[in-house]
């Protein structure tokens, strides 16, 4: 019994950091793509759409807003990447990831091209489909945030072993 709940202890452990870096890793990408024209070509009807972003939009203009963005996601993602050698500042990043997307999230209801015309509020467009998958981003941000802030904590063994 006790080798069946190590091995799974070491399968969570694994799985934790395979969800860290996947998520650090599509957050630095994603960054990174903000400095491309045809990244600020895409994100133009979600920015110019939202409430959080139009007065930005109107005032940096649609480019330098990308990579404002870009700067903001490189950074969040280098934090979360950071656990091993700073975990509070990863917790940090996790928390600024869980800000980012549910900031993108909202786009689902304030951008009317995330819907396919004439169908129906449920019937997302290809943008849409695009944007849902941020919930689940916006989980593994939840779970590497407080994996992280387990790890900054005085130890009592495993971060992910003890639940809250």
């Amino acid at each position: 019994m006790g080798t069946r709940h190590t091995n799974a202890d070491e399968l969570a452990s694994v799985g934790f950091s395979v969800l860290r870096y996947a998520l650090a890793t599509n957050i630095l990408w994603i960054g990174a793509l903000k400095f491309k024209p045809y990244e600020v070509e895409n994100d133009e009807p979600l920015v110019s759409s939202s409430p959080l972003f139009s007065r930005l939009h109107a005032k940096l203009g649609k480019q330098r807003l990308n990579r404002l963005i870009g700067v903001t996601e490189i950074g969040v993602g280098s934090l979360i990447a950071a656990k091993p050698l700073a975990p509070r500042a990863s917790a940090i990043g996790s928390f600024g990831a869980i800000g980012m997307f549910l900031t993108t999230l909202s786009f689902l209801a304030t951008t009317p091209e995330a819907r396919q015309q004439g169908e129906g509020i449920l019937s997302l467009s290809q943008l849409g489909q695009f944007l849902l998958k941020d919930a689940v981003l916006l989980g593994a941000a939840v779970l590497t945030a407080g994996e992280s802030l387990r790890a900054a904590a005085p130890s009592k063994g495993p971060a992910w072993a003890h639940p809250t």
